[in-house]
């Protein structure tokens, strides 16, 4: 019966050492699974790793959902003041900004962003519109009547005090548009002389 005993024993010890051992690799992955799989965020960051991901790319997709564009979310200190990117001699950026009732999209080769030290967000994110011809230019216009609710009547009599003197250089800003959630104002700076027509948007958090 000793033995026997004994026996029982042995083949208990065996039993557990060997779940014992199985466990170790299937808790293993979980851990290495959950480790890799921390997500991402779709959204950019404006830090220096952060700028030259949306230089090489070509994309940025900024988060305003909360009304604002907040310097701790990008990936900058409080007193940090936000970059300028330039890829004129690259291409066009595709920019996404969300915002909290909306989104807007644009093709951009410039975007500022305007703030502080004392700021935690940003007051403004500039980007710039271009257009080589006349009719290019109140299409983009008129787009952004369309997108971000610019006021129609303004646009329309801007359009056409331009249609009658095609060679005129004006600036005026138009009355802006708040559909998405942020004020989306529209600066116009034309000049019938130029080969290029330009677009100063200006996307700031509502009032």
């Amino acid at each position: 019966m000793s033995r026997l005993r004994t026996a029982v024993v042995i083949a208990a010890l065996a039993a557990l050492l060997g779940t014992s051992a199985c466990g170790s690799p299937e808790t293993s992955p979980e851990t290495t699974s959950q480790g890799s799989s921390m997500s991402t965020s779709e959204y950019s960051t404006l830090d220096a790793a952060g700028v030259d991901s949306i230089r090489q790319n070509l994309e940025a997709k900024l988060d305003m959902t909360s009304g604002k564009l907040v310097k701790s979310q990008v990936g900058l200190a409080g007193e940090s003041f936000g970059p300028e990117i330039n890829t004129q001699d690259t291409g066009l950026i595709s920019l996404t900004i969300d915002g909290p009732d909306g989104q807007l999209q644009a093709e951009t080769d410039r975007i500022r962003f305007n703030t502080t030290a004392a700021r935690e967000d940003f007051s403004v994110v500039t980007y710039f519109l271009t257009a080589k011809s006349a009719d290019d230019y109140f299409a983009l216009i008129r787009d952004g009547v369309e997108q971000y609710g610019i006021d129609a009547d303004d646009a329309e009599r801007w359009i056409a005090s331009t249609e009658a003197d095609p060679a005129k250089e004006t600036s005026y800003s138009l009355t802006p548009g708040t559909d998405i959630g942020l004020e989306v104002n529209y600066d116009l700076r034309y000049d019938g002389g130029a080969d290029t027509q330009v677009i100063i948007v200006n996307v700031a958090p509502l009032q």
